[in-house]
């Protein structure tokens, strides 16, 4: 049986927290100053500022899974709690819901790409280990 272990004692240390804060505002998770987005959802190819390859990264639904997660567990108990204290009509709660949710949504959606992008980046995942 041969060793397959993979020697990563030469590669520098990429901190994961301050990367994910960076995805999140959607910037580059190297420099923090250029765009990691140039429409709603598609990452730009590398970073204008620092030219960090930014192709590799593979979120894939993530995203999309978390932000479901993130609303779900933000409205629900929302929607729990206005209904007991103040028993809306049903037409009224659905509006004011669906519009909440659809704004979260939209607002957190392009965030947590962001910082899947990051995350994968500082771990050096999906091909980020090779790039500067």
């Amino acid at each position: 049986m041969t060793d397959q272990t993979i020697d990563t004692t030469d590669v520098e240390d990429r901190p994961t927290k301050p990367a994910l804060v960076k995805g999140f505002l959607c910037r580059c998770p190297n420099c923090g100053e250029g765009k990691l987005l140039h429409s709603y959802l598609k990452v730009n190819d590398e970073c204008s500022k620092c030219g960090e390859e930014l192709f590799h990264h593979r979120a894939d639904d993530g995203p999309a899974y978390l932000t479901i997660l993130v609303v779900g567990h933000l409205l629900a108990p929302a929607l729990h709690v206005s209904y007991v204290h103040w028993r809306p009509e049903p037409l009224t709660m659905f509006l004011i819901f669906a519009f909440g949710c659809t704004a979260l949504s939209l607002f957190l959606l392009p965030r947590l790409k962001g910082a899947v992008v990051a995350y994968q980046w500082a771990r050096r995942m999906h091909g980020f280990g090779q790039s500067k």
